[in-house]
């Protein structure tokens, strides 16, 4: 296939542009920093351009066969509308240039029901704080960002991971519509779902949890990584 993958300079991105051209894809990485990301073989080709752009997303959108994008933005403050502008520009010109596949990433807090097998602290204080105080403007943009891509007419899957951490390899992870027990999603198993969903399109229009159940990290350094930055 060929796919054009957005936030494609992202750890994410990364892993996902390299699962994907690994695979025999090829794979245009769409970054606002083209300079700054890593060399690839033949497959890969690297556009300079900006997801709030329309111009620019309808530009490398076309002659695409799938878009996977792995948009994503630090908690902070500040008003969020990447995910949701962003998503509006890449169905708008999905739509215009006859593509079809849409694989894309949000947060498995959209689920909106309790953490399965989490005790009271977990899922009454825990998950509360991260959803609705150091995470509130990212999750407010991406509960926006998936009522666009429901309403559009592509053939659209939309991914969502627990903690996000780093491994050097794809584990056994787990799939499923609905909500999985578990705390964390390694960058490696996310990019390799992205990638089968795009390629394989088994789950058209629908929410997936994604989940890493082996060499997980301890919840107390997520938490000091993601709400204190260290």
């Amino acid at each position: 296939m060929k796919i054009v993958v957005f936030g494609a300079n992202g750890p994410t991105g990364r892993q996902v542009t390299a699962q994907a051209t690994a695979a025999g894809h090829t794979v245009t990485a769409v970054t606002r920093h083209p300079d700054a990301f890593p060399p690839g073989g033949p497959r890969l080709r690297i556009e300079a351009a900006d997801v709030l752009d329309a111009t620019a997303v309808e530009r490398v959108v076309a002659g695409q066969d799938g878009v996977i994008s792995a948009l994503g933005v630090p908690y902070g403050r500040a008003p969020v509308s990447v995910y949701s502008a962003g998503l509006t520009h890449i169905t708008r010109a999905m739509t215009l240039h006859g593509v079809r596949r849409l694989v894309c990433v949000s947060s498995t807090i959209m689920f909106d029901v309790p953490a399965p097998g989490e005790g009271v602290f977990f899922r009454k204080v825990l998950e509360p704080f991260f959803a609705r105080v150091v995470g509130r403007t990212v999750y407010d943009d991406m509960r926006r960002m998936e009522k666009i891509v429901g309403a559009s007419d592509r053939d659209w899957t939309v991914l969502r991971p627990a903690g996000l951490f780093d491994t050097d390899a794809v584990s056994d992870y787990r799939l499923a519509p609905a909500r999985l027990p578990g705390r964390f999603t390694s960058r490696a198993d996310l990019a390799h779902a992205l990638v089968r969903e795009a390629v394989a399109g088994e789950h058209v229009r629908a929410f997936l949890d994604v989940r890493t159940t082996e060499g997980t990290p301890r919840l107390l350094d997520m938490i000091r990584k993601e709400a204190f930055g260290g």
